[in-house]
């Protein structure tokens, strides 16, 4: 009789961690936000951000190079490579808090001409 209690305890146990273990990883699956960065559309120095703010997790950031010169797109202490003009790259950087993050165009005289701004993590 003990054996029976003990199992069925422990079966109960089980289903009710296992909704808890999904909801866990649903959780962390949503903290990746995607933001599509347009750089230097023809004839201006500036950044496009679809999101203007984002929650703290991971930031996969796609850009696509609009413009007639290479940019790169720099945040948080990372850096994409340089983006040619009509090309696309990738850029993914993790936010852990909350706050304001600059990014800019390191390219020399970009981000003065107005490549660079800030995005807000809450």
């Amino acid at each position: 009789m003990k054996t029976t209690a003990l199992s069925a305890l422990a079966a109960a146990a089980v289903l009710v961690a296992a909704p808890l273990s999904g909801y866990a990883a649903t959780a962390r699956a949503q903290t990746t936000t995607t933001d599509r960065v347009v750089m230097g559309k023809p004839g201006t120095f500036e950044f496009v951000l679809s999101k203007k703010r984002v929650r703290k997790g991971k930031v996969i950031f796609k850009l696509v190079n609009k413009g007639q010169i290479a940019h790169d797109f720099a945040i948080h202490g990372k850096k994409s490579k340089m983006i040619e003009p009509g090309k696309s790259g990738v850029l993914t950087v993790a936010f852990r808090k909350a706050g304001r993050y600059p990014y800019k165009c390191t390219v020399p005289g970009h981000a003065e001409a107005g490549m660079k701004g800030s995005l807000k993590v809450y």
